[in-house]
This record gives C-alpha cells, sequence and structure tokens, in this order.
C-alpha cells in the first residue's frame, strides 16, 4: 500500500508547520489510519535547523493532547517536491517561497492548508510567533479544523478506504 505522504510547511519550522503535523497525526491516530500516511514537516527559512518547537506551541497544543517535543526543524529540501503528495503552506509567503522552487510538474501539489477549512474564510494560518499567547490557540482551532476537512477531503477522493466508515 502506497502511503499518502504529506508535509506541512510555514517559515521557520517552529510554531504553525509542527502544530500542524502534531494536530492532523493526532487525528489520524484517532482514527487508526496511521498506516495511510507519512508526515512532515519543514520550513521555508533555514533560521531554527535542528530545534524543536517553539515551547509556547509545544504547551498549548499538550493542552489538547498534542506532543510536540519530539519534533524538529527543518528546512524544505528540493527532494520534498518529489517525494510529497501534499504540500500544505501556512501564508501568502509560504506558498510564494514553495512556488518559486517547485519544478513547474510538482506544483500541483503545493495548496494553502486552510482550503480545507473554507468555512473559516480565510486562507492564510497567522504566524503566532509575536502574537501573545492566545495567537497558539488562534492556530490550534484553525488547524484542528484544517486537519478535519484535509482527511474527509482524502476519504471522499477514495484515496483513503475506511474497513468502519
Amino acid at each position: 500500500m502506497e502511503k499518502i505522504k504529506v508535509l506541512f510547511v510555514c517559515m521557520g519550522n517552529i510554531c504553525r508547520s509542527p502544530t500542524a503535523e502534531g494536530v492532523f497525526t493526532k487525528l489520524i491516530k484517532e482514527k487508526n489510519l496511521t498506516a495511510f500516511f507519512a508526515i512532515d514537516s519543514a520550513g521555508t527559512h533555514a533560521y531554527h535547523v535542528g530545534n524543536p518547537p517553539d515551547e509556547r506551541a509545544q504547551q498549548a497544543a499538550l493542552k489538547r493532547g498534542v506532543d510536540l517535543q519530539h519534533l524538529r526543524a527543518r528546512k524544505v529540501h528540493s527532494s520534498d517536491f518529489e517525494y510529497y503528495d501534499y504540500v500544505l503552506v501556512m501564508d501568502d509567503d509560504n506558498y510564494a517561497n514553495v512556488i518559486y522552487d517547485c519544478p513547474a510538474e510538482y506544483k500541483d501539489k503545493v495548496k494553502y492548508f486552510l482550503e480545507y477549512a473554507p468555512h473559516l474564510g480565510v486562507k492564510e494560518v497567522p504566524d503566532p510567533y509575536y502574537g501573545g499567547k492566545f495567537g497558539f490557540e488562534q492556530v490550534l482551532d484553525m488547524v484542528e479544523d484544517a486537519s478535519l476537512g484535509f482527511l474527509q477531503t482524502l476519504i471522499k477522493a477514495g484515496k483513503i478506504h475506511l474497513s468502519n466508515p
């Protein structure tokens, strides 16, 4: 069985994208779907390579049962575009940076993560780094909605077949 490979991308890979990786991983574990996925996150910039997620992101996520402490920041690599089936970005800057580096034949893999939560009425997950403690809660809310929407989209598209729907 070929796994669905998902890469979440933000700027430094210490707030939004590791949060998305953690939330989506938790969701698929709860649904007993881990065998269907390979999930990772990365940043468009190498500011924090090797570092764990921001402590505030970790604390906010942990309150919702999402453990991020094992994750480490990395930069998007050119091989990611071929390997991953979905490259899900958090904002316009991430999109522009990823599209600029992405070979033409893989550009259709790049999407805004919030495309999977259209009811929110926005396409960007705001960067909570300078936004105070409530910014991390807002990011979690948005990422939880988009994670569920993304999973539902994959199921509706027949990419995942549930034995117990």
